[in-house]
């Protein structure tokens, strides 16, 4: 079984072709700038160098078919027809309180995604362009949606709810949600598979421009940093993370700022940015912060106390901690982060194995020392698998 694995932002299409014996990536890209000059396929076929292609990209149905057309391309196509990809798989951000699993993508699921485009409105418009742009060019083939909120549809009312009037959670199922949940998902079940248990309190902590942390309990989730969007929780590269919400009205009356102008100061100007001033990027923020930067130091040092915060407030929550997991991009190449984050914690029995964490980046690998009661991993996560993994079981299960 080929599946073919789409995530779809507001501009781009990125993408995997998965062969499902052996779980081996046969050719995965992304197209860049859809609707902008300077429109950018790049690839990778079977493990190849990368490759790219400048091609003028309108929408994402012309996207689609620019990846369709490379993949069965007669001198360096993977497929000789479309026709080999059994199903697709969807990255889907927001799906409410509506599903909590991968399901078979119907009109009624596009529909539901429609009315939760209120919750991620930068998000879900762009996946049901990416759905939709697949059935113009794939009419037929099976498609799954595997939602990033589903993972967390299992936390407690009194971890999910805000202290709100609860009329507005009625109305409008304000509550928190969290997100990164396969990335969650996956890692944590790796996780559990080193530990050798499924009985198990892991932390799982995926640090990228977006960061989240969450508890998981048996594999179940039981609570996650971020809350009813993307923004809420740590601080992150241009996201400000936990605030006072006060300080919106505030921000209303001091800076004359509208509704969509304080949103984009909250999502793109603040963060690790609007700390620094410098970048978003932890590569250049280290950099700086040796070369003694104040600004880059207060940032990164703010960003470590908000990570050990969240970490120790689940080691409470989860009543202990088997297993601390570091993934995504800064999780998995960021040992300054790790070190920081695992620092002081030996009297809770975890102990870090410090050249081990210096020389870890990208693979996974156990950094804690052999005595550590705790054991803290590096897992790269694969959020292309989970996807292609759900899919091929929702369809396997449909042809039975």
């Amino acid at each position: 079984m080929k599946i073919f694995v789409v995530n779809t932002g507001s501009s781009s299409l990125k993408y995997q072709l998965i062969d499902m014996k052996g779980e081996k990536v046969i050719s995965k890209g992304i197209v860049e700038r859809i609707g902008e000059e300077g429109s950018l396929m790049s690839f990778t076929n079977n493990g190849g160098d990368k490759q790219k292609v400048v091609h003028p990209v309108s929408n994402h149905s012309e996207a689609m078919k620019l990846v369709f057309d490379m993949l069965t391309d007669k001198t360096g196509g993977v497929i000789k027809s479309v026709s080999e990809i059994n199903a697709i798989g969807h990255r889907v951000v927001h799906a409410g309180e509506r599903y909590n699993g991968s399901v078979l993508i119907t009109e009624d699921v596009i529909n539901a995604l429609e009315d939760c485009a209120f919750f991620a409105p930068l998000h879900n418009p762009a996946n049901i362009k990416g759905i939709k742009a697949c059935q113009e060019v794939l009419p037929g083939t099976p498609m799954v949606g595997v939602f990033d909120t589903a993972f967390h549809q299992t936390m407690p009312d009194y971890a999910y709810m805000y202290a709100l009037p609860y009329g507005l959670y009625e109305k409008y199922k304000i509550r928190r949600y969290g997100f990164h949940g396969t990335s969650h998902r996956y890692v944590s079940a790796v996780a559990m598979e080193l530990l050798g248990k499924k009985n198990s309190k892991i932390i799982s902590c995926h640090l990228g421009n977006g960061a989240s942390v969450a508890a998981i309990l048996n594999g179940i989730s039981i609570d996650t940093s971020m809350g009813h969007t993307p923004t809420g929780g740590l601080i992150m590269g241009t996201r400000c993370g936990d605030l006072d919400p006060a300080l919106i009205p505030i921000l209303e009356s001091v800076e004359h700022l509208t509704p969509k102008q304080i949103d984009e100061v909250m999502n793109k100007k603040s963060g690790m940015l609007g700390i620094s001033g410098i970048s978003n990027d932890f590569r250049d923020l280290e950099d700086e912060f040796h070369r003694g930067n104040v600004r880059a130091k207060l940032a990164l040092e703010m960003f470590d106390y908000m990570l050990k915060k969240y970490i120790g407030a689940y080691i409470l929550v989860l009543g202990g901690l088997d297993a601390l997991v570091f993934t995504a991009g800064i999780g998995e190449n960021d040992w300054e982060t790790r070190y920081e984050a695992c620092k002081n914690m030996e009297f809770m029995g975890l102990y870090l194995d410090v050249e081990k964490n210096k020389n870890t980046r990208g693979v996974l690998e156990e950094i804690s020392l052999p005595e550590s009661k705790v054991k803290v991993y590096v897992i790269p996560t694969n959020e292309e698998l989970m996807i292609a993994r759900d899919t091929k079981s929702i369809i396997e299960k449909l042809n039975s």
